[in-house]
C-alpha cells in the first residue's frame, strides 16, 4: 500500500511535467497531435489524484497508524464520518484534496463539449498544469500524505475536537472548491490576452464558472461562520481572525469582478479592471493559503507545525508578476478597445461605485489583516489589529454598498433623468424614511441601526418593485395570472433576477450582522441549584448539575429550563466535553433560535456542591443571518442553472482546430 500510495504522487507530478511540456509545444509548433497528447495526460493525472485520495481515505478509515498522518488526525474512539473527513485536517491531507479538485477542474475544461475545438483550452490547459505541477511537487517532496514512522503507536493522537463537528464537514470543502475555481477564470484571462482576444468572449465562457467559485466561497464563509457560532463558545459568528479574511477577501473581489463583467458585456468598458479583478482574487486564494500555513500570524483555523509558507509566496510571486506582465503587454490593445461612461447617473456607474466600495473593503480587510507583520518589520513590535478596527472601517462600507445595491435596479443603462429619478425614486424613499420614524418609535434609538435598517427597507421596495413591475408589463401582454407571469419573466432572465434574489439574502444578512452587533445582551452569573438566571425577558432554571462519560470523552452538563414573558419555551443541556486525547475541553452551547433572537448558554465553570457559573447571551437577529445565506444559495444556483454559452468565436485561431 505504502508504494502504491506514494506512486500515485510521483507518477501524477510526472504525467503533469509531461503534459505542461507537450501541450506548450503542442502550442508554438501548432501541433494538434501533441496538444491531443498532453489532454490525454490530464486524464491519467486524474486517475493519480483519484487513487491517492482514496488511498488516504481507507488508510484513515482503518486506522492505519503506521502512517504519521494517520496518526497525527486520527484515533480508533473516532466516528467514522470524522475518520474520512480528517482527511482535511491537516496540512498533506488539505493540498491532497485542493489537487485534486484543481486537476478535475481542469479535465471539464480540457473535454467541454462547449469549448470543443476552441483555440483557448490549450493555453488554458497549460495555466491551470503549471498549478497542478506546483501541488504535486509540495505533495512529493515537501507535505508528503503517505510518511511511514519508524514505530508503530498503539493509537493515535485524535482530531482536533473543534473540527468535530458537521460543519466542518463541510465548511473546507467548499472552501477549496472556491478557491480553486476562481483559477478558472484567471486562466480564461490569461489564455485571452495570449490570443489577443480583448472582447468579451473569455467572460461570457467563464461566467458559470465564476459564479459556482463564488457560491462556493460564499457556502465555505456561511459555514464557518456557523460553525463558529456553536462550537467556540464566544458567542459570535465573525471574528476577523486571519484565516477568516483570508477567505473573505477573494469573495469581496470576486464580487466585485460579477459586477463589473456585466458593464463590459454591455459597453465594452472596464477591460483593464476586470482582467486586474480576476487576477487579483486568484492571487489572494494563493495569498489566503500562505496565511494558513505559514504560521506567521496566530489563528485558531491555521495548520500547526507549517513550513510551507514560503513555498506559496514564491509561486504567488511568480504567477502574479507572470500575470501582470501579460496584461501590460496587451495594455495598448485593451485601452484602444475600451468604452466611455456616458453618465455619472446611470447604471454602470452604480456598478462601478458598488466595485469601488468592495475593492476598498478587501483592501481594509488586507491591511487589518498584513497590519502585525508591516508592525513587526518596522518597530519590531507586532501590533494585533482586533475587531473595532475591521467594525469600523467595514460598517460604512457594507452601508454604502446596501445603499447602492437598493438604487441600482431602478437606475436606466446609459443615462437616467431626473424626472425618471423623481418617478422611481421618491416613493421608495418616503417608505424608508416613514419605516425608520417608526423604528425609533418602538425603541431602536441607536442612529446606525436605524440608518442601516432604513437603507434595507429601501432595497427590499426597489427590488419588489423590479419584480411587480415586471410582472405587470409580461401580464399586460400575455394575460398571464400572477404566478405563471412571475415564474416566466424570472426563467427568462435567471441572470438578472438570480442577482436580485442573492441582493434580497445579503440584505438579510445585514439585518442579522446589524441586530446582534448593536443590541446583543451578555451576562455572566455563578447560581446554586435551584437558582434561575434572569436577562431581558428570559428567566432561565438551572435544575440540574451532572457528568456521562461517552467513548474515552467525559461529559460534564447542566440541565436548565427556560422561560420567557412566564411562559416555558423549552429546555437546554449545555455541556463541556473532555476529550481522552486531547488536552483542552470544548464547549456545546445551550441555544434556543427565534427568528426575533437566539438565547445562547454557556456552561463557563462548576464546583463540587453544584455550583455552576454561566455565560447567558441574547442575539438578536441571528436567524436572519442564516436565512439570508440559503437566499443567496438559491439564487446563485438559479442564476447558472439551465443558462446557455453565448455561440461565439474568438477572433485569433493560434493553432488547429481539432476535428469533431
Amino acid at each position: 500500500m505504502y508504494l502504491f500510495a506514494n506512486a500515485t504522487i510521483y507518477v501524477g507530478l510526472a504525467l503533469a511535467i509531461y503534459s505542461l511540456l507537450i501541450i506548450t509545444l503542442g502550442i508554438s509548433t501548432k501541433n494538434q497531435k501533441l496538444i491531443n497528447s498532453g489532454k490525454g495526460g490530464v486524464i491519467a493525472i486524474l486517475v493519480c489524484a483519484s487513487m491517492a485520495m482514496l488511498s488516504l481515505f481507507y488508510l484513515l478509515a482503518t486506522s492505519q497508524f503506521q502512517y504519521e498522518y494517520v496518526t497525527d488526525y486520527t484515533s480508533s474512539e473516532l466516528p467514522i464520518i470524522y475518520k474520512l473527513t480528517a482527511l482535511w485536517a491537516g496540512n498533506s491531507g488539505s493540498l491532497l484534496l485542493w489537487t485534486f479538485f484543481l486537476v478535475l477542474y481542469t479535465v471539464m475544461i480540457a473535454f467541454s463539449r462547449k469549448m470543443r475545438g476552441n483555440p483557448m483550452v490549450p493555453y488554458i490547459s497549460a495555466i491551470l498544469l503549471g498549478n497542478i505541477v506546483f501541488f504535486f511537487l509540495i505533495l512529493g517532496f515537501v507535505a508528503k500524505p503517505f510518511i511511514l514512522l519508524d514505530q508503530v503507536p498503539i493509537e493515535g493522537h485524535g482530531l482536533n475536537p473543534m473540527l468535530q463537528n458537521p460543519g466542518m464537514i463541510i465548511h473546507p470543502v467548499t472552501l477549496y472548491l472556491g478557491y480553486v475555481g476562481l483559477a478558472i477564470p484567471f486562466a480564461f484571462a490569461m489564455a485571452a490576452l495570449l490570443l489577443k482576444n480583448v472582447d468579451d468572449f473569455w467572460i461570457k465562457m467563464t461566467r458559470r464558472w465564476t459564479i459556482i467559485a463564488w457560491l462556493f466561497l460564499s457556502l465555505g464563509n456561511i459555514f464557518g461562520g456557523q460553525w463558529a457560532y456553536v462550537e467556540l463558545g464566544w458567542g459570535g459568528y465573525w471574528a476577523w481572525d486571519p484565516v477568516e479574511n483570508a477567505s473573505f477577501m477573494p469573495w469581496l473581489t470576486a464580487t466585485a469582478f460579477l459586477h463589473s463583467v456585466m458593464i463590459q458585456e454591455r459597453k465594452n468598458m472596464l477591460k483593464i479592471w476586470n482582467i486586474s479583478l480576476i487576477i487579483t482574487s486568484y492571487a489572494l486564494t494563493l495569498f489566503g493559503t500562505f496565511l494558513v500555513r505559514s504560521g506567521v500570524l496566530t489563528s485558531v483555523h491555521a495548520f500547526a507545525n507549517s513550513n510551507l509558507g514560503l513555498y506559496f509566496l514564491i509561486f504567488m510571486g511568480v504567477a502574479v508578476i507572470g500575470a501582470l506582465y501579460v496584461l501590460m503587454s496587451r495594455y495598448s490593445l485593451l485601452k484602444r478597445s475600451a468604452g466611455e461612461f456616458n453618465s455619472y447617473i446611470s447604471k454602470e456607474s452604480s456598478f462601478l461605485i458598488n466595485n469601488l466600495l468592495l475593492v476598498g473593503a478587501a483592501f481594509g480587510v488586507f491591511w487589518g489583516t498584513v497590519f502585525p507583520l508591516v508592525s513587526e518589520a518596522v518597530r519590531g513590535t507586532k501590533v494585533t489589529v482586533g475587531m473595532p478596527f475591521f467594525n469600523t472601517v467595514q460598517a460604512p462600507i457594507l452601508l454604502s454598498m446596501m445603499f447602492v445595491m437598493a438604487v441600482c435596479p431602478l437606475l436606466a443603462w446609459q443615462r437616467s433623468s431626473l424626472k425618471n429619478l423623481k418617478k422611481n425614486f421618491l416613493i421608495p424613499a418616503i417608505l424608508a424614511v416613514v419605516a425608520m420614524a417608526l423604528m425609533v418609535v418602538l425603541g431602536i434609538q441607536k442612529a446606525w441601526a436605524v440608518i442601516g435598517f432604513g437603507v434595507i427597507v429601501l432595497l427590499f421596495i426597489t427590488h419588489f418593485l423590479e419584480f411587480y413591475r415586471g410582472v405587470k408589463a409580461r401580464r399586460k401582454m400575455t394575460k398571464e395570472k400572477v404566478y405563471l407571469s412571475l415564474y416566466r419573466l424570472m426563467t427568462k432572465n435567471r441572470r438578472r433576477y438570480g442577482g436580485y434574489m442573492v441582493h434580497i439574502g445579503i440584505a438579510f444578512i445585514a439585518m442579522g450582522i446589524i441586530g446582534s452587533q448593536n443590541y446583543d445582551v451578555q451576562t455572566m452569573k455563578t447560581v446554586n441549584l435551584g437558582d434561575s438566571i434572569e436577562v431581558k425577558d428570559y428567566r432561565i432554571n438551572y435544575e440540574r448539575l451532572d457528568q456521562k462519560r461517552e467513548g474515552i470523552n467525559d461529559i460534564v452538563y447542566a440541565e436548565m429550563t427556560v422561560f420567557k414573558n412566564g411562559k416555558r419555551i423549552g429546555n437546554i443541556m449545555p455541556e463541556k466535553v473532555f476529550y481522552g486525547n486531547w488536552d483542552q475541553p470544548s464547549s456545546e452551547v445551550g441555544l434556543i433560535s427565534s427568528l426575533k433572537e437566539d438565547l445562547y448558554v454557556v456552561l463557563s465553570d462548576w464546583e463540587d456542591d453544584g455550583k455552576a457559573t454561566f455565560i447567558v447571551k441574547v442575539n438578536p437577529m441571528i436567524a436572519w443571518l442564516w436565512i439570508g445565506s440559503f437566499m443567496i444559495v438559491i439564487g446563485s444556483l438559479f442564476a447558472v442553472w439551465n443558462g446557455k454559452y453565448q455561440n461565439i468565436t474568438p477572433r485569433y485561431t493560434g493553432v488547429r482546430k481539432e476535428v469533431s
